[in-house]
């Protein structure tokens, strides 16, 4: 199996340590982090595995790279409308 190769500019280095370090939300730390390993050689099943707080699927890891090289570091933030709809609404009309 090859290893995925990604190259990181300074600027976006910098950017990506700054996150890593002061990001206030934790899952935008923990991606950082990840980029910037991968980023330094380590294959990204082997970050998936053993580089972060706890272990991730590594095809989460490659998700990451993935945005992170089509959109830059504005890629690893989740986006507006993700996740599980409310199932009950207190402004709701009541019927």
């Amino acid at each position: 199996m090859s290893q995925r190769l990604i190259v990181v500019s300074e600027p976006q280095r910098l950017e990506l340590e700054r996150l890593r370090d002061t990001a206030k939300k934790a899952y935008l730390r923990e991606r950082a982090a990840a980029i910037l390993k991968v980023a330094q050689g380590i294959p990204g099943s082997v970050v998936a595995q053993y580089g972060l707080l706890r272990p991730r699927r590594p095809d989460t890891v490659y998700a990451w790279l993935n945005r992170f090289q089509s959109e830059g570091v504005a890629g690893l933030t989740i986006k507006p409308g993700r996740g599980r709809k409310p199932a009950f609404s207190p402004s709701a009309p009541e019927c």
